[in-house]
């Protein structure tokens, strides 16, 4: 009886598995099926998932030459990776300073980390425009870049990772005579990249969806980031053809689902990393 009430609450999650991910894969399959979907199938009265007669050149097409998905696509990972590497560059030394050296004012500045991870971006798009009006940042890379170049979830993430290592560690390397920096380099980064990766996926992936401020702070379609392009695509281009629409949907969607699919390991590593021992 055990074994068979083990077999079936097995079988029964693994159930809830399955339902539980179409779930979550319906927008995706829906958006698939209506870019290969001839004008005339898009908006029928019956609700059927393969189309009956394919539009797949058409609709692809029609998305990579009436738009500049390519530019689109091209600023996306300009954007995307000068913020990545910005982002590195601070919360990498920031986090370790907050996790393994002693100086005035630390919990001070680590509670105002933990303070800004609980203020939504939204709430700071008026006064980011502001200064970057003032800096004459308005449709430029480094408008897009810069506010989000110090990224209080990353501080807090790699904190986290970094208190996980043994304070004898450190102490043996400063006894041989390395100073802050080194051990940072040569100690401390080998162990923590599966968190630089998991870290590196989430701000890639959350800054290439960004729709509010490249909507706020662009002016040119060649400044457009993937998501906004499509927008503007849709309301000046594109009309109703719902088809092209979610066919250059799709083109901007894939290139991070191909990034996740062959970091996911790492992903998952990385975010273990920073889990309560």
């Amino acid at each position: 009886m055990t074994r068979r009430t083990s077999r079936l609450a097995e079988a029964l999650r693994h159930l809830l598995l399955i339902a539980g991910a179409l779930f979550i894969l319906a927008p995706f399959l829906w958006a698939l099926s209506i870019s290969l979907r001839p004008p005339e199938e898009i908006f029928t009265a019956q609700l059927r998932l393969l189309p009956d007669h394919l539009a797949f050149v058409r609709n692809y097409r029609l998305a990579l030459t009436q738009m500049p998905l390519l530019r689109f696509l091209l600023n996306g990972v300009v954007v995307c990776s000068g913020i990545l590497i910005c982002q590195l560059l601070i919360m990498v030394p920031c986090a370790y300073a907050l996790a393994k050296l002693k100086f005035a004012g630390r919990s001070l500045l680590l509670g105002l980390v933990l303070i800004a991870l609980v203020i939504p971006t939204t709430a700071l798009t008026l006064p980011l425009f502001i200064l970057a009006s003032k800096a004459q940042l308005i449709d430029s890379y480094a408008g897009l870049i810069v506010p989000w170049t110090i990224s209080a979830f990353g501080i807090f993430l790699m904190r986290q990772v970094f208190s996980r290592v043994s304070d004898d560690v450190i102490e043996a390397a400063r006894l041989d005579g390395l100073d802050e920096f080194e051990i940072l380099l040569t100690i401390m980064l080998p162990l923590v990249w599966p968190a630089i990766g998991a870290f590196s996926i989430y701000s890639f992936a959350h800054h290439w969806n960004d729709l509010l401020w490249p909507s706020v702070v662009t002016r040119s379609v060649g400044m457009a980031t993937p998501p906004y392009g499509v927008m503007l695509f849709q309301s000046d281009e594109a009309g109703s053809d719902y088809g092209a629409l979610m066919a250059g949907a799709l083109l901007i969607m894939t290139p991070m689902i191909v990034i996740f699919m062959l970091a996911r390991e790492k992903f998952i590593a990385g975010l273990s990393l920073a889990s309560p021992p």
